[in-house]
């Protein structure tokens, strides 16, 4: 691990625990000895972060010089953190994670007062049924469509019947009970959405359609607010 990757990682699970956090919680946390951590809570102290507490008490972020200010009303607040934990409720783990650790840095900015609110926000999820789970890597398949990389997908349709696809994958959305991988089908020259619990696997084929991702899944969502797809068939 990298000096910057470890700094990263330290100020990260700052956000995490209740201050204040032990030194031995944070050399646990970031896989180092507790001499590294002591050298490295001074290193992110001269980088301009404001770190209370000192070795045998325990450290406390108060100020994180790796985030802008950051002001909200108090229905930007609710909307934040009802749109986070809903990632949290219904994403895969990659995504879970994510909005877990965004919900972290959006409060360890916040004022004091609004930081108590986005705390115990008003708003929260009860419950949302999840997607059918998938045998495919999810943040392959999303770095494969930032990439604009051409893909072959290996799919199932609503009886079972197995085919290969040569696709441009565009977007993932979620429908009503299903996610979905909006894609240019090759086979069928037209937009397809595809629902990922039907994708087996998938590989790069090394061709990419970038710059097109952006224009493309602009006319995809066009064409589906015309005639919204059924993500069963392909």
């Amino acid at each position: 691990m990298t000096r910057s990757i470890r700094l990263m990682t330290l100020m990260q699970a700052l956000r995490n625990h209740r201050p204040p956090v032990t030194a031995q919680q944070l050399a646990d946390d970031t896989g180092v000895s507790l001499r590294t951590l002591y050298r490295d809570i001074e290193s992110l102290r001269g980088m301009g972060a404001i770190i209370d507490g000192t070795a045998g008490y325990g450290y406390a972020l108060t100020e994180d010089a790796a985030l802008p200010p950051m002001m909200f009303d108090d229905e930007e607040i609710e909307a934040l953190v009802l749109g986070l934990r809903e990632v949290q409720a219904i994403g895969d783990a990659a995504l879970a994670s994510a909005a877990g650790a965004a919900l972290k840095k959006i409060q360890a900015r916040l004022p004091a007062a609004q930081a108590h609110r986005f705390e115990h926000a008003v708003l929260a999820v009860a419950s949302y049924r999840k997607a059918p789970a998938t045998s495919v890597d999810l943040r392959a398949l999303r770095q494969a469509t930032w990439d604009e990389a051409t893909i072959s997908i290996a799919y199932s349709d609503a009886n079972g019947t197995p085919s290969a696809r040569e696709v441009d994958p565009l977007g993932i959305i979620r429908f009503e009970l299903n996610h979905a991988l909006i894609a240019w089908c090759h086979l069928r020259d037209d937009y397809r959405a595809f629902r990922l619990d039907r994708i087996q696997n998938f590989t790069r084929t090394g061709a990419s359609f970038r710059p097109r991702r952006v224009a493309m899944l602009r006319d995809a969502l066009a064409h589906m607010s015309a005639r919204p797809p059924k993500p069963t068939s392909g």
